[in-house]
This record gives C-alpha cells, sequence and structure tokens, in this order.
C-alpha cells in the first residue's frame, strides 16, 4: 500500500465525474477510498443510478474479470488492482520484456467510451514532452482496451505532500510555474486534461513537476468541456491555492483537504492562512473563477494557461529558504575532564624571598666600558654607511635606474550563467506563428542529446525561399546584462542573435522588436555582443538551415546564456 500512495502515476482517481469548478462535487483521494466506497454501495444501487442520470451517464458496464498475475501481450503482467470503476481498472503491472513496472487502464472493446480512450491516449503519446508521464502503448485485443503508460516509484502525489501541510512559498511557486507552462505546451498541440487534481501532480525526488492522465483521465469518465483552456487554468489556480492554504477553494471538502467555510465566498489565500506569499495569493485569485477580483486590486483574469504562465514569470522570483545550522553546543570544561574530579586541592605554601644578584656591567666600571663600545660602534656605522653612500652616487651617474611599472593581480570576473525562466518557439512569417514548440525546452535542459527542430522545408536552404527565418525567445525572468550567448547546433547553421531593448516587460510578438547584435555560422558558436546588453528577452534567430534527408531543417541541441 505505501508504494500504491506514493508511486501511483497515472492512476485513475475517483473523484467524480465533473470538471474542476467551482461546483465540483466531494471527492476521495484516491483509488483505494472510491474502491471501499463501492464496496458498500453497489453500483447498482438507487443512488448511484439516480447521479447517472443526472450527469447524462449511462449505466455502468462491468469491468473485465482480470486477476493478478493475467498477462498482455505476453508481456505486461498485471500485478495489484488499485482502481475499479463504471466499467474500466487500472493497475500496476510489471513489462516483462523492459523489466520495469508499469501503468495499465483496462476497459472492455465495446465500452461506450473505448474509442474516445483510444484516441486520447494515442494524441498524448504523440506530445513527447518529458513534463507529463508518458503514455507508452495504447492497444485494442481480445475485445479488451488497455492503455500502459510509466510508472514513477520515486514520484510523490500532490495530495500526499498536501497532507503534510502546506508547501513553502518556493515549492509553491515552483507547483504553478512548472505545470501552468506544461498545460500551455500541451494547449498548443491541442490536448487538454479536465482532470487537473491534486493526485494528478507529482513530485519528483529532483523536485520537478510531472502531470499525469492528460486527456486520458477525462476520456476514461466521458468529461468534455466547452471552454477547455479555462477549466485547466482554473485547476491550476485550485492547487496553487491548495497548496498554500492547504484548504480547497470551494465549500465542499475534496481531495482530503477541506473546504472554506460556507456562505463567505471566494477568500484570498493571504486571509486564509498567515504568513501567504502576496504575489502567489493573487496568481491564485486571478487563475480561479472570480473575474481575477484580489483584495488589494483588481487585475485582469488568467483564462489560459499561457497566460497564467506570463504571470507567474512577470512577478518576481521566490527564493528558495536559505539552508539553517544547528549553532554547535557550547563546550564546557569541567573539573571530571581536568582529572582533578575527587581530589583534595593542594593549599598554597608561602615561600622565602630570594636575593637577586645584581645585574652585570652595573657597577661604575662597567658603565664607562659600555659607553666606550657605545662610542667606536657609531663611528663604524657612520664610515660605512658613508663609504655605501658615496658608491651609489657614482654608480648612479654611470646610468640611470629602470623604472618599474607597477603591476596588479587583478583579474577580469568570469561570466556567469543566466537561467532561462521559460521560453517559446518564434515565427512572426507563418498563419500560426508555430514552430514545434512542444520541444522548446529541449534547447537548454542541459542535455546535448536533445534538440529543438524546425519544421523540414524543401528546395532552398533558406527556409525554402518562404520566410527569413525562425527562431526561440528566452525569457530570462527580468532585465539583466547579457555579455554572450552559447548555441550548439546538428549541422552547419547560420545564426543571429537580438534582444529585445530595455525596459521591454512583455513578450515582442514581431520580429521588428528586437535589434540584431551577432550574427555567425557554424555548428557551435559563442554570440558575443561589442559590450553586455541590458534585456529580458533574448531570441536566437536562424538564418540559413543545413541539409538533413534531402531536405532542410535546423536542429538547436542546446543555449546557454552568460552575463
Amino acid at each position: 500500500m505505501a508504494e500504491r500512495s506514493t508511486a501511483a502515476v497515472d492512476v485513475a482517481d475517483n473523484s467524480g465525474d465533473d470538471p474542476l469548478t467551482a461546483q465540483a462535487d466531494t471527492a476521495a483521494t484516491d483509488g483505494v477510498a472510491e474502491e471501499r466506497k463501492a464496496a458498500k454501495e453497489p453500483m447498482g444501487a438507487p443512488e448511484q443510478k439516480a447521479v447517472e442520470r443526472k450527469n447524462g451517464e449511462q449505466s455502468p458496464i462491468t469491468a473485465p474479470e482480470l486477476h493478478s498475475g493475467h498477462k498482455l501481450a505476453r508481456r505486461y503482467r498485471l500485478e495489484e488492482c488499485v482502481t475499479r470503476l463504471d466499467g474500466f481498472s487500472s493497475w500496476r503491472a510489471v513489462d516483462e520484456k523492459l523489466r520495469r513496472a508499469v501503468g495499465v487502464h483496462l476497459l472492455p472493446a465495446d465500452h461506450p467510451r473505448a474509442r474516445s480512450v483510444l484516441a486520447a491516449a494515442r494524441s498524448a503519446a504523440l506530445l513527447g514532452d518529458p513534463r507529463f508521464v508518458q503514455v507508452l502503448d495504447a492497444v485494442e485485443e481480445n475485445d479488451l482496451v488497455y492503455v500502459v503508460h510509466e510508472w514513477l516509484p520515486d514520484a510523490t502525489e500532490l495530495t500526499a505532500l498536501l497532507a503534510d501541510g502546506p508547501l513553502a512559498a518556493h515549492d509553491a511557486y515552483q507547483l504553478v510555474a512548472q505545470v501552468s507552462q506544461a498545460m500551455a505546451a500541451a494547449h498548443r498541440e491541442g490536448l487538454a486534461h479536465l482532470r487537473l487534481t491534486p493526485s494528478a501532480v507529482l513530485r519528483s525526488s529532483t523536485g520537478q513537476y510531472r502531470i499525469r492522465g492528460l486527456a486520458v483521465n477525462a476520456a476514461l469518465r466521458g468529461i468534455t468541456a466547452d471552454r477547455p483552456q479555462r477549466t485547466d487554468t482554473e485547476a491550476i489556480g485550485a492547487l496553487l491555492y491548495a497548496a498554500l492554504t492547504q484548504r480547497w477553494p470551494y465549500e465542499n471538502d475534496a481531495y482530503g483537504l477541506s473546504g472554506l467555510p460556507k456562505g463567505v465566498g471566494l477568500l484570498p489565500p493571504d486571509q486564509v492562512r498567515a504568513g501567504v506569499h502576496r504575489g502567489l495569493s493573487e496568481i491564485a485569485m486571478r487563475a480561479l473563477a472570480n473575474d481575477g477580483a484580489t483584495a488589494s486590486r483588481q487585475e485582469p483574469p488568467c483564462t489560459t494557461p499561457d497566460e497564467l504562465a506570463r504571470a507567474v514569470s512577470a512577478m518576481p522570483r521566490v527564493k528558495p529558504p536559505e539552508p539553517e545550522f544547528p549553532a554547535p553546543a557550547e563546550y564546557q570544561r569541567t573539573t571530571y575532564q581536568q582529572g582533578t574530579y575527587g581530589r583534595p586541592q593542594p593549599r598554597p605554601v608561602v615561600t622565602q624571598p630570594v636575593p637577586v644578584p645584581p645585574a652585570p656591567l652595573e657597577s661604575r666600571t662597567g658603565k664607562a666600558l659600555k659607553w666606550a663600545v657605545g662610542a667606536l660602534l657609531i663611528a663604524a656605522l657612520g664610515l660605512g654607511s658613508w663609504q655605501i653612500a658615496d658608491r651609489l652616487l657614482q654608480e648612479e651617474t654611470k646610468r640611470e635606474a629602470p623604472v618599474v611599472q607597477p603591476t596588479t593581480d587583478e583579474k577580469p570576473e568570469p561570466p556567469k550563467p543566466i537561467a532561462i525562466a521559460s521560453a517559446y518557439d518564434f515565427d512572426p512569417f507563418s498563419d500560426d506563428g508555430r514552430e514545434n514548440g512542444s520541444d522548446v525546452p529541449k534547447a537548454y535542459d542541459g542535455d546535448p542529446g536533445t534538440y529543438w527542430q524546425t519544421m523540414e522545408y524543401r528546395g532552398y536552404s533558406k527556409f525554402g525561399n518562404l520566410k527569413d527565418g525562425v527562431g526561440v525567445v528566452l525569457d530570462l525572468g527580468k532585465e539583466q546584462e547579457v555579455a554572450s550567448v552559447d548555441v550548439s547546433f546538428l549541422g552547419r547553421t547560420s545564426v543571429e542573435l537580438r534582444t529585445a531593448p530595455a525596459g521591454t516587460s512583455s513578450e515582442p510578438s514581431s520580429l521588428d522588436a528586437f535589434t540584431t547584435q551577432v550574427s555567425d555560422t557554424g555548428t557551435a558558436m559563442t554570440l558575443k555582443p561589442a559590450k553586455p546588453v541590458a534585456t529580458r528577452y533574448v531570441l536566437v534567430w536562424l538564418t540559413d538551415l543545413p541539409a538533413s534527408d534531402g531536405h532542410y531543417r535546423g536542429k538547436l541541441t542546446e543555449i546557454k546564456v552568460m552575463g
């Protein structure tokens, strides 16, 4: 059970069938709780049927009768059922071919949502974004439909983290920043979650947040939304609210969290709990369905994950707390440590004074002798000094003393790396303005084996003579002094380094908004302006592409900004 609560990745959680809105129903924290509830209340109960009729759903379908040890495709061995609900079941399994743990969703092939589950799983698998739990397989076989996904044993879901108390401000900031950026990338590819609950967000042992069940969890329950971007944005706001206050931002209790008092409305997090970060409190209120109202001022609401990610990047970065080291205990010496514990202390003994003999040369004859010796020493020193000075003066007339230039050991301060807060693809000459945006994080993830690539162009290396170029815009979080930018490509590529003017606080949307600083051609280059440039937005602009399989395509493997 311990492994299930900490490592279950993308397991369908059973907190009701409505999307995450202010009218969300009471939810269970995990599949185990719902399974126990289902055991007490059979699926055929009148109350359950009434709920199904209210939601417009069909009567429940019996889940496939499988057991531990059953194998799918002679490869996936089922180990433990963690959820059984509404005709489908979720399992922890073992991929015997690759010898690793996986998760599996199972439902009958004639289930009314089987086709939509397959389509959702295959679409999510094509995204390939490492910030989401990956779909590994989606198959229809032997009257069964099953979806295989990653299982992360070192990950902890947000529900378990909040059970221990609210998150620190820095952890809450990382949560909303990473989740909003990931969902913005998913929506740019036409994918929504619609089931973004605390049990759908996982934190790895390295502190990175990953999202499970993209599109699949909603398809398993037949959840749809007229405004999917607004639904996911409100869900992220609820996650941030819960992380700051350890309370669910609605009147109903959900996911092991207490709701707000009835009749008081939606209170800002900093009014629910003392010490909440003011900026994060306002971000949560802008994301929730409250028209952006906050306690201190009126801000426009964030209606899409992209707007929310931009709002988070515009606020001052929340720094992690300083590490605390316990003060060392004060060392105290005792008579026991000195080796005298229990011993009688000796009494002081009065000693008789000893006559001191006179110092040497203190007689009259000795004093005269001292004066004579002193006079001889002074005379000898004077004669020697005169001879040395005369020789130095003679040598000075023959040559001039060389001029010694002062030296200094000071060295210029080496450049320091500047963190990239976020980045996005930049294609102002196309209709949709997109150029493989989901792969942009691979260009600055520190792994030279991954890359962001352009579309494939034919006929001419200059983008098929269709446009002047495409690129990647780097948001540094705030205005900073940029001394150089290191870029690496697969294949010889022409590139320009462009920067937005100082004082620019929002992302530029046109190429003319950037100023060209330097250009170069190669596979690994350091683009260094004539002098450091103060800017927040840096554009790596590709102008000529290398050949790739008979056509032309740029592949940017790594970017490093130095200040």
